[in-house]
């Protein structure tokens, strides 16, 4: 079978999009997804997304991660899914669908810089060393001063790994702070198994850990990743964040087909 795909990416955070709305992709198929994934016997991306109706929003999002398992929220990947819902025509400027963790509503102008609404995040962990909160997917947050010459993959995956998140395990943010309102950050993704040029749902991590841990006190945070720039706006109170948005952004980079 001859299988249409787009290619999008989100500050170097990249995705296989697949138009799924007449539900003919075999999604059990874990092969498959991971060989469509491969960046060498594949298309090659971080993960892949297909594009399904909804009976009550515009879409749904159905995300897997690169090791073809149906994976948690997508921050990036849900930006590029509004980036290509509204190339198929499903959407113009707003979009409301559901993805695993919820209910998510999204603008995109005309550059296609998409605003992305997150969960609100209510639990958070301060512990001595790090932070950790689940924004739609879990992440362990750590200030570090050797951010540029750390080895983000080995260091990463011993916390992924470690007693402390057990089997399910966790996404891992290494943090340098810049300036008062800007951070630079470094991902180590679960499923992916490796550093990320970015990640959306860990940029919206860091920025809420650093408000919350005092690091600043803005609620418009810049979060500089390895592959450009995004920005997370959030209102808090009493250490509840809400309407916290994920901006940056979604570009499409090639259409084909490849045989599945």
């Amino acid at each position: 079978m001859k299988l249409t795909f787009y290619k999008y990416q989100g500050t170097g955070n990249d995705f296989v999009m697949i138009d799924n709305r007449t539900d003919f992709f075999p999604k059990k198929n874990i092969q498959l997804i991971e060989r469509l994934c491969d960046r060498r016997f594949g298309i090659g991306a971080d993960g892949l997304i297909l594009l399904e109706n909804h009976p009550q929003y515009d879409f749904k999002m159905v995300y897997y991660n690169s090791d073809g398992n149906e994976s948690s929220m997508c921050g990036n990947g849900g930006r590029c899914l509004v980036a290509f819902a509204k190339q198929m025509g499903v959407i113009s400027d707003k979009a409301e669908f559901e993805a695993v963790d919820g209910y998510h509503f999204a603008t995109i102008n005309a550059d296609n810089n998409v605003a992305l609404q997150m969960k609100d995040v209510d639990a958070i962990k301060n512990e001595t060393n790090y932070t950790f909160l689940n924004t739609g997917s879990p992440h362990h947050v750590a200030l570090i001063s050797d951010l540029e010459t750390l080895d983000v993959k080995s260091e990463g995956s011993k916390i992924r790994y470690s007693d402390l998140y057990g089997n399910a395990g966790s996404n891992v943010n290494f943090v340098r702070q810049i300036s008062n309102d800007t951070f630079a950050i470094r991902t180590y993704e679960r499923g992916v198994e490796d550093e990320t040029l970015s990640c959306g749902t860990g940029a919206t991590a860091v920025a809420i850990a650093m408000h919350q841990t005092g690091k600043t006190k803005n609620n418009t945070i810049n979060i500089k990743v390895q592959g450009g720039k995004l920005k997370v706006k959030f209102e808090e109170n009493n250490g509840n964040y809400t309407k916290v948005f994920l901006i940056g952004p979604a570009t499409f980079v090639f259409e084909g087909t490849i045989n599945s």
